[in-house]
């Protein structure tokens, strides 16, 4: 049989006949071998030219890609814009890329977000895995998230999460309906505002800088909702098509000029009276010329940029998750009833709760990790990029492809979890199973080198607010409410009871928001939170 390079020796050719079939042949060994690298790609949707899947993932990006995960596996592919990207959708192989292979997943993604508002990916959050980021890790871990810094900071809490009290009973009394989802917010954000830099950054009145402050958090909330092209299709963002970018460098530049202004006012304080505030600024100011004990430097820059990471993570996410569990307790009265009488028994009933009462309080810790379960804070965990070209569960993984993590929909999923859909704290009573990420049926903060940095934090103040809200208040439906509006999440309202003075300490009435009203904002909330993670983070 002749062969293909005898055909070719048979035929004469001129010189650059033969350079033509040279370069003909050489461009169909790379087709061939792109096309045996793509054929070992794990399975997903066929994309089309230039936006590749992006019309799949819909408005909840996190409930579409669990069904897609369906048809295609727990291991899928898709080109998102023309971005590679890979998801994983079950406990196994979020471990293979969290955990086994760790080390080749420890970068993050460049997107618009990082470059314009992270100070160029120079934050804790965006920065390259190296020695400049786990200077700063090192420094957050010791001087604010370790135990020691934890309760050195728990008066702080515990007056912010008194005030939240106070103030629903003031509203209570007065017959006034309250938001209590916006309530959290601002304790959530005055907690982080008081330990960072000694400062209530959501005061009603009276503090011009922090209604600037506040203000410039909604406007960054905001675009931090919005679809940007530009990070799925690179080659389009210079046009910045819908202005994203434009707005990101001037809401940075406000950032930036607040937070210069608290370094400014932090030094000159400390200079004029030589006392130095007991917050997070005043620790790194500090440490600024040997912040790792090994001649590391913190810029002004990289304050700056700790700062807002700090500030921005955890907001929404710690009051969103009281908000979800408040809305499942009303939802069951059974589990609110046994949460109280837990409380009551080893708590009392003639004392305040201490955030010291929670290591007793086992059951409402089960409540805390059914509620990360069910309805996680950011359903599709902050996004990793390959360094390199690696194999996970027998498929190729190309260079620089983008790793999603559905996190929602592992912990929703029936082959992992028994009535996923079910609020049932039962499943975690006299269970070891973990949501700091060890156990990867139930990884809320991620796991591996680049968990949540504050996981320690959040959890303290989830538990203690909720402990403090179920042990303060009776809550429940107003008469005539259909129990399953509160299903639907997002927007609870407190509103004083019927009958006068309430059975229970004093307490408002609480209920869910009308559909009516709220439906709209009830999916607004969900979408910024699935953006926040997927387009920005």
């Amino acid at each position: 049989m002749t062969s293909a390079v005898d055909f070719v020796n048979s035929v004469p050719l001129s010189v650059g006949q033969a350079l033509g079939l040279a370069l003909l042949l050489l461009v169909g060994i790379i087709y061939i071998g792109k096309s045996r690298r793509r054929n070992r790609l794990p399975p997903g949707p066929a994309p089309w030219p230039v936006i590749g899947s992006l019309p799949l993932l819909g408005t909840m990006p996190h409930s579409s890609l669990y069904h897609l995960s369906k048809q295609y596996g727990p291991l899928m592919y898709l080109k998102l814009g023309t971005t590679d990207t890979v998801v994983a959708s079950s406990p196994k192989v979020a471990e293979a890329f969290l955990k086994t292979n760790d080390g080749n997943f420890s970068n993050r993604p460049g997107n618009a977000g990082a470059k314009y508002m992270a100070y160029d990916s120079n934050d804790l959050v965006w920065a390259p895995y190296g020695k400049r980021w786990r200077m700063l890790r090192k420094v957050c871990n010791i001087h604010l998230f370790a135990g020691k810094a934890l309760d050195d900071m728990q008066p702080l809490r515990q007056a912010e999460v008194g005030l939240l009290v106070r103030s629903l009973l003031e509203h209570g009394r007065r017959g006034e309906a309250v938001n209590l989802g916006e309530m959290l917010n601002v304790c959530t954000a005055n907690v982080l505002g008081q330990v960072m830099f000694s400062k209530r950054v959501f005061e009603s009145r009276g503090d011009s800088k922090a209604s600037e402050f506040r203000e410039m958090v909604i406007e960054l909330m905001v675009l931090a909702g919005v679809f940007n092209i530009g990070d799925f299709v690179p080659s389009l963002a210079w046009l910045d098509l819908q202005g994203v970018q434009a707005k990101m460098k001037i809401l940075h530049a406000k950032f930036d000029d607040f937070f210069g202004r608290i370094i400014a006012e932090h030094q000159e304080e400390s200079a004029r009276t030589g006392k130095i505030k007991k917050d997070f600024l005043s620790v790194i100011l500090a440490l600024r010329n040997n912040a790792d004990g090994e001649g590391g430097q913190l810029t002004d820059t990289d304050m700056k940029a700790l700062l807002l990471d700090l500030f921005t993570a955890g907001t929404d996410t710690s009051s969103s998750t009281v908000e979800w569990a408040i809305t499942e307790l009303i939802r069951h009265p059974d589990i609110m009833e046994k949460c109280r009488q837990e409380l009551d028994t080893m708590v009392g009933t003639e004392r305040k709760l201490e955030e010291n009462d929670l290591q007793k309080l086992s059951y409402l810790q089960a409540v805390v990790k059914e509620t990360f379960r069910l309805h996680p804070s950011t359903p599709l965990l902050l996004p990793r990029m390959a360094a390199e070209a690696c194999t996970i569960e027998g498929y190729h993984i190309p260079k620089g492809a983008r790793l999603m993590v559905n996190a929602w929909g592992i912990q929703r999923d029936p082959d992992v979890w028994e009535r996923p859909l079910e609020f049932d704290p039962e499943r975690f009573v006299g269970s070891s199973v973990d949501v700091r990420g060890t156990d990867f049926e139930v990884i809320p903060f991620g796991a591996g080198r680049r968990i949540c940095a504050g996981v320690s934090m959040g959890m303290r103040m989830v538990q203690f607010m909720l402990a403090t809200l179920v042990y303060s208040f009776d809550w429940s439906l107003p008469a005539g409410a259909d129990g399953g509006e509160a299903g639907h999440g997002g927007g609870v309202w407190a509103h004083p009871s019927e009958g006068g003075a309430p059975p229970r300490r004093s307490v408002p009435s609480f209920a869910p928001c009308s559909l009516r009203l709220k439906k709209l904002k009830t999916h607004f909330r969900m979408f910024f939170r699935c953006c926040l993670s997927f387009l920005l983070h």
